[in-house]
């Protein structure tokens, strides 16, 4: 155990990786409530991009090809390696990645706790460093996939108690698990709709407003025509995202630039403030990705899945479909259907807001990230007091 003085701030370093936005927001999310928190001492490292930049550009330009034209190679990789154990060939090889970068790392830094956000485990595959400093893991998903899973680690975050009791099961004592809720940016704890918002985006007050959401590469297929079946109904507005995919954005504008209900139709690139625009959504067409499902979830917005694919994304929304929070649909005329039923009936859309709110984690007045940075803070103070003496 390492030993401090009790009035030095504990540093933490944030293990992150690049594959999807999520894990980064998760990073950044919880670098922010620590910072919140009136601590300074804090490292985010993307370990893959900082140990090995060629291949993990390489696995990044796989991931993205593999999502978009070969879905179920991604998916049949993902449940061929799912009941992967730390130890087996294959789990210790991809948590080997990184280890001469993350021990140079923690020499320099000597942090006092490990939070991950994607599983790569490099320093838990030394075992003098792993049993010196305590590790935790912030699962960023609603499925769980052994990688995750490493005896080492002092405690697992999970979204919801399903997950806790899954862990279990795989033999995680109760005590290891904490039922937190993914970190999110503390903004989704504070928004609420206003005159001022829905006119700084320039839509209209009190219309019921679809939220399309592409991913941050704007890869969700179709969109065009879902904005062109949407827009069928005059009742509605549609607002799309397009992420960092600058030609989706402007095929957009071009194709509706002299549409009759172009009125209804405003679409963005890359935001850093999407709370704000799902403050103001009534229904979320997007892809099933782990955060922005989470981030649904705190804002009580129905979200409405266009075929996911294969892995955890697909997963992911037969979780979140299997608790009324979400609808998947194979089609766009299924999807629209979905989405006009729900926003177009404020009945349908309250009740589904009520099943929403019950996969909120209970029991904290404060946000995901706050919960875990206090509770692993707390852990921190109660060891460096026992070493002191």
């Amino acid at each position: 155990m390492l030993i401090h003085s009790q009035n030095r701030q504990p540093k933490l370093l944030i293990v992150y990786a690049s594959y999807g936005e999520g894990h980064i927001q998760a990073a950044k999310a919880l670098r922010d409530a620590y910072l919140d928190s009136g601590y300074n001492q804090v490292v985010m490292y993307d370990l893959m991009a900082e140990s090995h930049p060629w291949l993990n550009e390489m696995t990044k330009l796989f991931y993205h090809k593999s999502y978009t034209h070969l879905p179920f190679l991604y998916g049949w990789m993902y449940g061929l390696t799912k009941p992967m154990k730390h130890n087996s060939l294959l789990g210790s090889w991809l948590h080997s990645f990184g280890r001469h970068k993350i021990k140079q790392l923690l020499l320099a830094e000597q942090p006092d706790a490990v939070i991950y956000t994607f599983p790569f485990y490099a320093i838990q595959s030394m075992r003098k460093l792993a049993s010196s400093i305590p590790s935790y893991a912030v699962i960023t998903d609603f499925d769980l996939h052994r990688r995750w899973i490493h005896p080492s680690l002092k405690r697992y975050y999970v979204a919801t108690k399903d997950l806790s009791q899954e862990l279990q099961q795989l033999g995680i004592q109760k005590g290891a698990i904490k039922v937190s809720g993914l970190p999110l940016k503390k903004e989704f704890c504070s928004i609420h709709r206003s005159h001022e918002l829905y006119s700084r985006y320039g839509l209209q007050y009190g219309v019921p407003t679809v939220l399309i959401m592409a991913g941050a590469q704007g890869v969700m297929p179709n969109i065009d025509e879902i904005c062109e079946l949407l827009l069928h109904d005059p009742k509605v507005q549609v607002a799309v995202v397009c992420g960092h995919n600058r030609q989706l954005k402007e095929m957009l504008e071009e194709r509706f630039r002299f549409h009759p209900s172009a009125h209804r139709l405003i679409s963005f690139g890359y935001m850093d403030r999407i709370h704000e625009l799902m403050a103001l959504a009534d229904g979320l067409i997007t892809k099933p990705g782990g955060l922005t499902l989470a981030e649904a979830i705190a804002a009580e917005l129905p979200a409405f899945l266009y075929r996911p694919v294969p892995g955890q994304e697909k997963q992911n929304a037969l979780y979140l479909q299997s608790k009324g929070a979400a609808f998947i649909a194979r089609s766009s005329h299924e999807l629209v259907r979905q989405v006009l039923q729900l926003v177009n009936d404020p009945v349908k859309l309250t009740n589904s807001r009520i099943r929403i709110r019950s996969l909120q984690a209970k029991g904290s007045s404060h946000s995901a990230a706050e919960t875990i940075i206090m509770d692993i803070v707390t852990k921190l103070h109660v060891q460096n007091k026992a070493s002191f003496f």
